[in-house]
C-alpha cells in the first residue's frame, strides 16, 4: 500500500503530465493559428478587423515565444503536438468564410464569430494551465501564462467591440 507520501507524488507526477500535456496542445495550437489568423485577415472586409486579426498575428508570435519559455522554466523541450480542437475551429472558421464571401456585409460578423470560438477555446486551455502551474509552484510559468491569458481575454473583447460597434450592424443592415 503507497503511503501518503507517495500518493501525493503520483498526484504531483500525473498533474504534471497533464501541464506539459496542454502546454504543447497549446504550443500547437498556436503555430496552427497563425495560418488561422492570415486566412482571416484577408478576408475580413473591415479595416479595423483585419487590423485586430493582423495584430493578433503578432501578439500568437509572442505566445509561442513565452510558452517556449514556460517549457524551458520546466526543463522541458519545447514541443508542440497538434491540436485536433483547433484544427477544429479553424476548418470551420474556412467553412464560414467560404459559405458568406458573397454577402460581406455578413462576412465580417460570421469570421468574428469563427475568430471568438478560437479566443474562448485558448481561454480555457490557458486558465487550466494556470491553476496547474500554481498548484504545482511553478510561479514564473503561472506568470507567463497569466500574461498570455489576459491576452486572449482582451482580444475577445476586441472582437466583441468591433462586432457590436460595426460587423454586427452592418449585416444586420443586409438588403
Amino acid at each position: 500500500m503507497a503511503t501518503s507520501k507517495q500518493q501525493e507524488g503520483m498526484k504531483n507526477a500525473h498533474l504534471h503530465e497533464l501541464l506539459v500535456d496542454g502546454l504543447k496542445d497549446m504550443l500547437g495550437a498556436e503555430r496552427q493559428l497563425l495560418k488561422g489568423l492570415k486566412k482571416m485577415s484577408k478576408a475580413a472586409q473591415s479595416e479595423t478587423l483585419k487590423e485586430a486579426f493582423d495584430t493578433h498575428y503578432q501578439q500568437t508570435e509572442n505566445q509561442i515565444e513565452r510558452l517556449k519559455e514556460v517549457f524551458s522554466n520546466l526543463g522541458i523541450t519545447a514541443r508542440g503536438k497538434k491540436c485536433k480542437a483547433m484544427e477544429g475551429l479553424l476548418e470551420e472558421a474556412d467553412e464560414i468564410a467560404e459559405e458568406f464571401e458573397d454577402s460581406p456585409e455578413v462576412l465580417d460578423a460570421a469570421l468574428i464569430t469563427a475568430a471568438q470560438k478560437v479566443e474562448h477555446y485558448e481561454i480555457a486551455s490557458y486558465g487550466c494551465l494556470v491553476t496547474f502551474s500554481d498548484l504545482m509552484g511553478h510561479s514564473e510559468a503561472a506568470a507567463i501564462l497569466k500574461e498570455i491569458l489576459a491576452e486572449e481575454k482582451e482580444t475577445d473583447e476586441l472582437l466583441t467591440e468591433i462586432a457590436m460597434g460595426e460587423a454586427n450592424v452592418s449585416a444586420g443592415a443586409e438588403k
